[in-house]
């Protein structure tokens, strides 16, 4: 007889008290219950329920058997629910946080697209420019930009981005170009507001020290793209990512203000909770920004 059938007429005998009951939760004839337990005693070699005509109840060997039994059966059956749900068409809501810029600037664009494509699924896109505690706050999947630092969530490179430092001609021509990292504190820096941190930039040497950059803030704004937009009207240096500037680069809005310095590389990660198996909205989207981003060169965009 099949082991695993087996182990599931005697687990289900100790659920359900008896015989009878089983058989009614098994869907089959008492008598194919009793078989399965009998059978599994005589391949064990031992009594693993005592038998009364008014109780069945598991003996000190056949506890400590139901105990182990019971987390195989556990296994088996999530185990079949994973493979049906893994071939199962993406559905419901995927709850997304992006940071502000990429979400407004690259990724609300084509989310129709996705939508099209996934009809039964519908996302509700956070925009935040903080990490988010997914499982806490109750999110499928976040976009990050940087190290993934964060060894309990699994985590998918999307795409690539340059950080620079960029400024206008006009601002360049007018308060002159810094030939150093030192001589940026002579010049009007434009900063992120959203958090004390954003005030300083790191930015890697020619020499390969890490160096961090501090002056008095002249323009500051919670908001990426206004930076950006600041920066070609002539108001300050920047320190952007090149999936901001890089159209204003290529169109001599903006120029590289230290071309000397190392290109700073940085990831843009989709991340989500860990589990034995990723959802299929989650699994979808990803393997769609993938598609959509992942050919994207980090300087060009």
């Amino acid at each position: 007889m099949d082991r695993l059938t087996e182990m599931e007429a005697f687990a289900t005998v100790v659920d359900q008290g008896g015989f009878t009951d089983a058989a009614r939760k098994m869907g089959i004839s008492k008598s194919a219950v009793s078989k399965h337990v009998s059978s599994l005693e005589a391949r064990l070699g031992a009594r693993l329920l005592n038998r009364t005509t008014r109780r069945v109840s598991p003996t000190d060997i056949g506890l400590a058997y139901y105990d182990r039994a019971r987390r195989v059966l556990n296994d088996a059956g999530e185990a079949d629910s994973l493979v049906t749900s893994m071939q199962s068409a993406p559905s419901g809501v995927l709850r997304l946080a992006v940071p502000t810029d990429f979400g407004a600037t690259h990724l609300s664009p084509i989310l129709g697209e996705f939508l099209n494509r996934y009809p039964d699924v519908s996302v509700n896109m956070v925009l935040k420019n903080r990490y988010v505690e997914l499982i806490s706050e109750g999110f499928d999947l976040a976009i990050r930009m940087g190290e993934m630092d964060d060894s309990t969530l699994r985590a998918r490179k999307i795409c690539e981005t340059t950080q620079r430092l960029i400024a206008s001609p006009a601002y360049l021509a007018e308060h002159g170009r810094p030939e150093r990292l030192d001589d940026l504190n002579a010049h009007r820096l434009l900063y992120y507001s959203h958090n004390a941190a954003s005030s300083m930039w790191k930015i890697t040497a020619p020499s390969g020290e890490v160096r961090q950059v501090r002056s008095a803030t002249w323009f500051s704004v919670n908001d990426g793209q206004s930076l950006l937009t600041a920066s070609i009207n002539g108001l300050g240096i920047a320190y952007l990512p090149s999936f901001l500037y890089a159209q204003a680069m290529k169109s001599g809005q903006v120029v590289d203000v230290i071309p000397d310095l190392p290109r700073d590389v940085q990831g843009l990660h989709a991340v989500y909770p860990s589990g034995r198996y990723t959802q299929p909205k989650v699994r979808a989207l990803i393997d769609f920004l993938v598609e959509k981003f992942g050919t994207r060169n980090a300087d060009g965009w």
